[in-house]
């Protein structure tokens, strides 16, 4: 698949590795930027990936180590919420955070969509994340974003946000309308409506 990606200057290429054999994919494709990842919680990583905490974050250092000279990239799950054990200790996070963070950026993700604006940014600022992935499944996604940015996040997903970015002043970098019409192409490929907010009703003005 990597080899059939088109290069373009300024364009970065990442890949999610689990585990060692992962990694020597991930090698092997000559990719830009390692992801791992881990939860935040101890049942979260035993029923999602059959290790304990300890084991998940050991697992991404020796990855990370790996890697070498290769930026990487931690995302820390259930940053906020885990659906097995609720709410989760921002302090644990932090931890977590810290353990890392010299050797890669730290994305904080909001697997199960629990977060709200002040916890976010808060969580943010005492971990030092780079970015935050969000859901919005309880329809505070896009301003648990903004408060991300707000507290120091410079990393953040999907085309809706690119469009209530650039409407705040921010430079994306992104063109909205090319962005558009690759949501409008997914959808075809897949044969089901994206999530998405602003393929359908358009960007504005015009």
């Amino acid at each position: 698949v990597v080899a059939r990606v088109s290069r373009r200057e300024g364009a970065e290429l990442s890949g999610l590795v689990l585990n060692e054999r992962g990694w020597e994919r991930f090698a092997a494709a000559g990719l830009d930027r390692v992801n791992v990842t881990f939860a935040a919680t101890e049942t979260f990583n035993l029923r999602n990936g059959n290790a304990t905490l300890a084991e998940a974050v050991e697992r991404a250092e020796a990855i990370l180590s790996a890697a070498g000279e290769t930026p990487g990239t931690v995302t820390i799950s259930c940053s906020f919420g885990c659906p097995f054990e609720g709410r989760v200790d921002p302090g644990v996070v932090a931890e977590l955070a810290a353990r890392v963070a010299d050797r890669a950026e730290v994305v904080l993700a909001d697997t199960i969509g629990v977060a709200t604006p002040s916890a976010v940014r808060s969580l943010v600022e005492r971990a030092r994340a780079a970015g935050f992935h969000g859901h919005n499944t309880r329809n505070t996604g896009y301003a648990n974003c903004l408060a991300a940015l707000e507290a120091g996040a410079r990393v953040l997903d999907a085309e809706d946000l690119v469009y209530l970015l650039e409407g705040e002043g921010v430079e994306t970098g992104i063109d909205l309308d090319r962005l558009v019409g690759v949501s409008e192409w997914l959808e075809g490929v897949l044969g089901r409506t994206l999530e998405g907010y602003v393929h359908r009703a358009g960007a504005w003005p015009p």
